[in-house]
């Protein structure tokens, strides 16, 4: 006697790209005027290693990173002031396109951010870049979102 089974269907895995560069983007943070101000606006400014490529913003807070599927981004921190503390606690972005996970520099304390591109992107891309300063309880976000583009967009 034949059984009948009904199969679902199974979803494939998603297949992340094989990094295949490495894009790094920089905040230089001005601690002081960050707990000054209580705000990133005018205290915090990006750039990245893909300007050859299209990226537009840098040296300012509207950086725009032309990426393509595979591409790994690195998210570091540059502080003005040496004495000061400021690190990433969080970037927000659709994890459609990259999920960033914290990451430590080995035997040390200092951090940094990495994701892959999982995919080509046709329109930009918003996120936010949350930070925690000096001995403040609570991260700050971005004054305006940052994006990333695609080859062309």
């Amino acid at each position: 006697m034949a059984t009948k089974t009904s199969a679902t269907p199974k979803s494939e895995p998603q297949v992340i790209p094989t990094p295949t560069k490495t894009i790094t983007i920089a905040s230089v943070v001005d601690v002081v005027g960050i707990l000054a101000t209580d705000s990133l606006a005018g205290q915090v400014y990006f750039m990245d290693t893909n300007k050859a490529e299209g990226s537009t913003g840098q040296g300012t807070e509207n950086l725009r990173t032309v990426v393509s599927a595979g591409y790994r981004l690195v998210w570091t921190v540059i502080f003005l002031e040496c004495e000061a503390y400021a690190a990433i606690d969080e970037i927000i972005i659709d994890p459609e396109y990259c999920e960033p996970e914290k990451k430590v520099y080995e035997g040390t304390d200092v951090s940094y951010w990495m994701g892959t591109v999982k995919k080509d992107i046709t329109s930009p891309v918003p996120y936010t870049v949350k930070f925690k300063v000096g001995t403040r309880d609570e991260s700050i976000p971005t004054a305006s979102p940052l994006y990333l583009i695609g080859k062309g967009s």
